[in-house]
Parts: C-alpha cells; sequence; structure tokens
C-alpha cells in the first residue's frame, strides 16, 4: 500500500472556486495530509468560505500575515481604527464583504490557534520565512509571517536536513521568472504563485512524495500537473540580491 500523500496549498487569498477545482484535480483522501501555507484570506471574494472549508475538513493551516493583520485589527475584543484601516487598504475589504461584516468568533478563534510552522521531518512549512541568524526560539509572527530578502539571499541552508517550503512572496516577483514557477533557493521552496494577481492567476498545490505540481487558474479554471522539476526555477544567491520594486500589487 502506498504511504498517504501530503499537499501543500499555497496562498489562496478567498479564490474559493479555485480551490474547489483544486481539490477535484488532487482528490485527497481521508489518509491523505494536507497543509495550507497560511493568506486564507483577503483580496479574493470568497474568504468566509476559505476558511469554512479548512475548518470543515480540519484540514492542517499555518498563520498568515493577511490572518495576522485581521487578528491585530478585530482579534482582541476591541476594533483598532489604525490597524483596521491598515487591514482593509491590504485585502481586507472583501473579506469583510464575504462574512456580510459579521466574522464569526469561531473563525476568530481558530485563526488566533494557528500554528506560525509545522515540522514534518523532511520539510518545514512556515508561512514567510525564518531569520538565518536567529535560533527558531528566538523567532515569532516578525519573521514567520513576513520576512522575505534576509531570509531568501542567505546563502546557506537553514537546515542541514529540512527543505522549507514557504508562501507570502509571489513568485514572479523573483528575478527571470515566468508566473506561476514555483522559486528554489537556498534549501528553501516557494509555492506562492500569486492566486489572486492578474499577471499570475495560479493557485498551486505541491505533493511531497511525488514531487509533483497541481495548479489552477483563478479566472479560467485552467488546471494543469506537471513535475516539481518542470514547475520549479532553482535561482542561485547572486539573483536574489538584485532589488525587487516595493509594490503594494505584489504583496502577499
Amino acid at each position: 500500500m502506498s504511504p498517504p500523500r501530503r499537499f501543500v496549498i499555497g496562498d489562496v487569498h478567498g479564490h474559493f472556486d479555485a480551490l474547489v477545482h483544486l481539490f477535484t484535480a488532487i482528490a485527497p483522501s481521508s489518509q491523505d495530509g494536507v497543509y495550507f501555507v497560511g493568506d486564507l484570506i483577503d483580496r479574493g471574494p470568497d474568504s468566509a468560505k476559505v476558511v469554512e472549508f479548512v475548518i470543515e475538513n480540519k484540514y492542517h493551516c499555518l498563520l498568515g500575515n493577511h490572518e495576522q493583520m485581521m487578528l491585530d485589527a478585530i482579534g482582541g475584543g476591541n476594533v483598532s481604527p489604525q490597524l483596521l484601516q491598515a487591514w482593509l487598504y491590504s485585502g481586507g475589504n472583501p473579506t469583510l464583504a464575504s462574512y456580510d461584516h459579521q466574522i464569526p468568533q469561531e473563525h476568530v478563534s481558530w485563526m488566533q490557534r494557528l500554528p506560525l510552522y509545522l515540522d514534518l521531518g523532511d520539510v518545514w512549512l512556515v508561512h514567510a520565512g525564518l531569520d538565518p541568524n536567529l535560533p527558531i526560539a528566538e523567532q515569532g509572527e516578525d519573521q514567520f509571517c513576513w520576512i522575505r530578502d534576509e531570509f531568501h539571499r542567505h546563502p546557506l541552508p537553514y537546515f542541514p536536513d529540512k527543505l522549507i517550503i514557504t508562501g507570502h512572496t509571489i513568485t514572479f516577483t523573483f528575478p527571470n521568472v515566468e508566473p506561476g514557477k514555483l522559486v528554489a533557493g537556498a534549501g528553501w521552496l516557494d509555492i506562492d504563485t500569486g492566486a489572486y494577481h492578474p499577471k499570475s492567476c495560479w493557485l498551486t498545490a505541491l505533493e511531497l512524495n511525488a514531487q509533483e505540481v497541481f495548479q489552477v487558474h483563478t479566472m479560467s479554471h485552467a488546471i494543469r500537473h506537471v513535475p516539481l522539476a518542470e514547475a520549479m526555477v532553482v535561482l542561485g544567491a547572486d539573483s536574489l540580491h538584485r532589488k525587487r520594486p516595493k509594490k503594494k500589487s505584489w504583496l502577499g
């Protein structure tokens, strides 16, 4: 009997219809492991449905920076006007609309319990990355949910025996990477292929055991299924030192 499969899903950003098509393509069994890297919400139209889908199916999910922004704004019992505006500006308006402006406490409490990372033995899952110069115990949301260049540009793997898989940074923002491609660096693999972004619109699932990539286009619902080696661009440390434009349009 084959071992259970392990699927890692990139940033969904409220694209429920595409997520349903993706799950039709991967068809996970009750024995398979399903892991979301965070950023279920914001930017797309159906964040409430996405969160309910993950909760109902008891799938694993990490805390993303967009869940963290929402919790900072409304999760403490009192609404912070300043943090609320920051969240809404970063894609929270469609999320509020998907909940009819009444986010249930069940969903808020569920997000408050989301882990910052998951260790699968050979693979370490985290939303954004980590600070390569600090021990895990000295890091928190600022690193695991938000970090970018300091993590990506480090020339050596953080773990000698684990691959770090992330979302957060859309892969086409790396130099010479086409929309929809995954990006690998020194000990890490980024699978955020920009589900919400009109330049890409690809939502990605990676099956770890067979090293296969499944993708659904969030607008056309086209599906593609290719080996990881064909879907991935490997970047050297030199290319990662080029500056990326700091535009809201590609922030995770």
